[in-house]
């Protein structure tokens, strides 16, 4: 059986999305969008640290991640009553994804093999419901900063990969918030001028 990995991209004052997440603004405002130029503008000196964020055999991510809409899930043909999440008709996730949830939402199948489950029953049951899919594969927990910390707090995460920006952000939805003390080892670390790659094991 795999690991549970975390990616994240992080401020140097902890924040991994700004404040006010909506349609114009995925992550958030206050140029939150810096926090992954590294993987973008500078995509070619990463190549391996990219890679690894995708390589998973299944992944756990929250409902704000997945998209702007909060309550009740719109009825088809209001607004967001269509939402297939912020990447296109072809994720880069080409696996199963297990969203957090209050409200059920049937599965979204997309192109290239993803294929969007919601999950009403907490961190727990989606991790389990990964680690199935997933088979002998590794299972990633994708984000946001809240279903990080939730897994944080649950002791799920054995590998957690902090992709630290250098800016600081002020406010958001910050990484570690509300989890108690975690002993981490520095498995391997990799700076460039974009960001320092940091890989840690949770140990237990």
């Amino acid at each position: 059986m795999g690991i549970v990995t975390a990616d994240i991209a992080v401020s140097l004052d902890g924040f991994a999305a700004g404040p006010n997440q909506s349609l114009e603004n995925p992550l958030g405002e206050r140029g939150v969008e810096r926090l992954h130029t590294w993987m973008f503008e500078y995509r070619d000196a990463h190549v391996e640290e990219i890679a690894a964020i995708t390589a998973a055999g299944a992944y756990v991510m929250g409902r704000n991640m997945f998209g702007p809409v909060r309550g009740d899930w719109p009825a088809e043909g209001d607004t967001f009553g269509d939402w297939r999440g912020w990447w296109g008709d072809d994720p880069p996730y080409h696996a199963p994804v297990f969203v957090l949830t209050h409200y059920e939402h049937e599965p979204i199948p997309m192109e290239g093999g993803t294929t969007f489950e919601f999950v009403t029953e907490g961190i727990h049951a989606a991790t389990d419901l990964a680690r199935a899919a997933a088979g002998e594969a590794d299972v990633a927990i994708a984000g946001g900063a809240e279903t990080l910390n939730q897994a944080l707090w649950a002791g799920i995460v054995d590998e957690l990969r902090l992709h630290v920006v250098p800016l600081t952000l002020g406010a958001g939805e910050r990484v570690f918030d509300r989890v108690p003390s975690l002993q981490l080892e520095l498995l391997r670390s990799r700076v460039t001028p974009e960001v320092a790659h940091l890989t840690y094991r949770v140990v237990r």
